[in-house]
């Protein structure tokens, strides 16, 4: 069947042939990342004024080749590889199709990046990106873009796996998204620190069922020691939510909660501590949200909640706080305000529209909002 996505059209086997969302033979083409894939788009258009030497674009995991078709009409000299035959051909008729020139290969990813090098490599397997981020890393000039969606392990959900894929302890918090982002985070940057370079995160969110992180990369070891730095440590109390962090390759868990005093204490780390995007370059991204994108809506608040998102390490859900005190939710808007009012930073996290992020305490959010709830 065809499908029109972001002012190009393509083929893809009908679903009912044996195409799915999900993995396994037959899967060439997924509707529901449209939205990744316009933010992707508004992405690389960004980037290229940010760096205008950036013109070589990898689809290492081509499939139906929507990714490469889409970064080809923006004008980058693109390559698809996929390895399976199919796909291959798929994607070269697609290039065809929208009269765009391009290179498609059937090669495994991890071999082609061993022989040539491109400005931005574009990783979005199913399942985890770390099989390929080595290789990626290491012949990438300029941009990453890598897509997750093993969330489970990532958030500490299926933890021993967790481990495994990404050498680092995940919990399963109340903020798992942005426990599986910064989980992700921590492995790119460790991985790039290994070749001297920094992975930079300029912009990474958590949609639906993915986490997606876009890494600039420097290739001074100084650089790469920055963003070591910003590896560390989340204590997170299951009684009354408080949590804590603390930078560095070493943790000092505390033996008791100083929000309650209990013992019920999680430890999750490494975890990247640090900022999670550029807000300048958010900002230059929204700016090119374009009409023809089908999840420009969506696509448009994501990037205007992931620019004015404080810099904290975790988020709070507000329905669960409310929970947790036996309270009605108020509006957000007023929850937060409330907040601003009693001189604390606020605002909404990109993750759900309960999130927020403050720099309050969990004892001074319950306080300051205390008024702000409205009378059953």
């Amino acid at each position: 069947m065809d499908v029109r996505e972001g002012g190009v059209e393509i083929s893809v086997p009908d679903a009912r042939d044996g195409a799915s969302e999900g993995a396994g033979d037959g899967v060439f083409y997924n509707p529901t990342q449209e939205l990744n894939r316009d933010v992707t788009v508004a992405t690389l258009r960004a980037y290229r004024e940010r760096e205008p030497r950036a013109s070589s674009y990898l689809d290492a995991m081509a499939a139906s080749g929507i990714r490469g078709v889409r970064a080809a009409s923006e004008g980058f000299d693109v390559t698809c590889a996929d390895v399976d035959a199919d796909a291959v051909e798929l994607a070269r008729a697609n290039l065809a199709r929208n009269g765009l020139d391009g290179d498609v290969v059937e090669r495994d990813v991890n071999a082609l990046l061993h022989e040539s090098v491109f400005d931005v490599v574009d990783l979005d397997p199913f399942g985890t990106p770390i099989p390929f981020v080595d290789a990626a890393v290491a012949n990438t000039r300029s941009l990453v873009c890598v897509t997750a969606t093993d969330t489970a392990p990532l958030c500490g959900a299926h933890q021993r796996s967790g481990i495994r894929k990404y050498s680092t302890l995940p919990q399963n918090t109340d903020y798992h998204p942005e426990m599986g982002l910064r989980v992700l985070l921590s492995a790119l940057v460790r991985t790039a620190a290994r070749y001297d370079k920094a992975a930079v995160p300029i912009l990474s969110h958590v949609t639906r069922h993915y986490a997606r992180a876009y890494l600039e990369l420097d290739a001074r070891a100084t650089k790469a020691d920055e963003l070591v730095d910003q590896l560390g440590y989340v204590h997170h109390c299951e009684d009354c939510l408080t949590r804590t962090h603390e930078f560095g390759l070493i943790a000092h868990p505390p033996d008791r909660c100083d929000g309650c005093g209990g013992d019920r204490l999680l430890t999750a780390g490494p975890i990247y501590l640090g900022p999670i995007r550029d807000a300048d370059f958010v900002r230059d991204a929204r700016e090119r949200v374009t009409e023809e994108m089908g999840e420009a809506a969506r696509a448009g608040r994501l990037l205007d909640a992931l620019a004015d998102e404080l810099d904290e390490p975790t988020h709070y859900d507000q329905h669960r706080l409310c929970k947790q005190w036996s309270r009605s939710a108020p509006a957000m808007d007023e929850f937060l305000e409330a907040l601003r009012d009693a001189g604390f930073e606020a605002t909404r996290a990109h993750y759900s529209g309960t999130a927020f992020k403050t720099d309050a305490t969990v004892e001074q959010i319950r306080e300051a909002t205390a008024e702000s709830v409205s009378p059953d």
